[in-house]
């Protein structure tokens, strides 16, 4: 999310890099008070078409469903852009917190007037409010029964607005103060990251794969800085890409939606001059955890503008490709854009001078990249907001409205 601190760039980095400690902390997860909340779900998404008809309706779900031909994304066999946006909390922990299913239903219809097909939200954005069980060795255990209420209605009105949803598990944020112990605790072994892998991840899939809007999951939110930063641990990429590994294999085993990673900048996202190598390859991941399930199916970097210096700017280069006419990225996968300042870029490299949102929308899409997820939709701090979002939104539904809603 937004500009964080980092070690190289601190001098560079722009104010709107707000910084989420965690708080409180709980106790081992064993308390008697959370027991009755255990809830390890094989139940599969609620929805009414669904279940009123395994056969044609499921066919019809499918037909929905946002898959990769040819490198781009589709729908129905028809090619999809994702004209998107970030909505990442509206009460911070949102989902067996304070979820509120109201504003969402009115946010997704406001958005979805004004052109945005796709939104990435933070399930769980630190885990203060304890949904996801978490012992203090690092054993995930579960999830709340209220978390999976709150989803059920979240998903139900993500279908029922039409809006596709890139599902955040994690942040950086996890592995902050408070509880971070827990969370650095189950990147440790194979043991720990399998238990989230399997007592929530595979719960989750399981809950919502038959529901086509989460087209997508990404596994955490700028892990760069769970590595990079002290305060988030110093974790090896060795142990947290351990852990995108068996979650990955675990999506993939069990259901049909894609997986990516939204690193905050391509440093740790590439191979190449310039960069640290690339930590969620198939080829890396699959070293740690032998398991051909084990990959990402399309990359989702951020972009602000501290990063423009170093790489370069997104939206006028091409997803892969050496440096400065392209990002880096490996071409065998799609790309998009998975947060950038909503307010518009200031403009790094020749030819971004007077920059608008619009175009860098615009030429995201001319240069090959999936889509664009701007930060934020909604105004959760000061990167931009539903105004700053909508003139982008709505520029490129006018201009390109069959491959925002095909």
């Amino acid at each position: 999310m937004k500009t964080k601190s980092f070690l190289l760039f601190a001098l560079l980095i722009t104010a709107c890099g707000v910084l989420f400690a965690c708080s409180g902390s709980d106790s081992d997860g064993a308390n008697a008070a959370d027991e009755h909340n255990l809830y390890y779900s094989d139940a599969v998404y609620d929805s009414e078409d669904i279940n009123n008809d395994t056969g044609e309706n499921i066919m019809n779900a499918n037909n929905k469903r946002i898959v990769i031909e040819n490198n781009e994304f589709t729908v129905g066999g028809k090619k999809i852009w994702i004209n998107g946006a970030n909505t990442p909390w509206n009460k911070w922990n949102d989902f067996g917190g304070g979820y509120d299913d109201s504003w969402w239903d009115e946010h997704f219809r406001a958005l979805h007037e004004n052109g945005v097909n796709g939104v990435r939200v933070w399930i769980n954005c630190n885990n203060d409010n304890g949904a996801i069980i978490i012992n203090n060795d690092g054993m995930v255990r579960g999830a709340s029964d209220k978390h999976w209420a709150d989803l059920d209605k979240f998903f139900a009105t993500a279908e029922r607005r039409g809006i596709y949803i890139m599902a955040t598990l994690l942040s950086f944020d996890h592995f902050k103060s408070g509880n971070a112990e827990k969370w650095r605790n189950m990147l440790a072994s194979d043991e720990t990251a399998d238990s989230f892998a399997e007592n929530y991840v595979v719960p989750f899939v399981n809950r919502y794969k038959h529901n086509p809007y989460l087209w997508s999951i990404d596994l955490c939110n700028e892990p760069d800085w769970v590595f990079e930063n002290l305060e988030c641990g110093n974790v090896p990429w060795e142990q947290i890409s351990n852990l995108f590994a068996r979650a990955a294999a675990a999506i993939h085993e069990n259901s049909d939606i894609l997986v990516t990673v939204g690193f905050s900048f391509p440093k740790y996202n590439a191979d190449g001059a310039g960069y640290e190598g690339n930590k969620v390859s198939d080829a890396f991941l699959q070293k740690l955890y032998p398991n051909p399930n084990a990959y990402l199916d399309f990359w989702s970097p951020h972009y602000y503008d501290w990063v423009g210096p170093w790489y370069g700017v997104p939206f006028y280069s091409t997803p892969s490709g050496p440096m400065p006419g392209g990002w880096g990225l490996d071409g065998s996968k799609p790309a998009l854009i998975g947060e950038c300042m909503a307010i518009g870029s200031s403009g790094q490299t020749a030819g971004t001078e007077n920059n608008t949102l619009i175009t860098d929308y615009e030429n995201a899409y001319l240069n090959g990249w999936q889509g664009v997820m701007a930060w934020t939709s909604n105004g959760v701090d000061g990167c931009g907001s539903f105004d700053d979002l909508i003139p982008a939104t709505n520029y490129m539904l006018e201009k390109y409205g069959d491959l925002i809603f095909p």
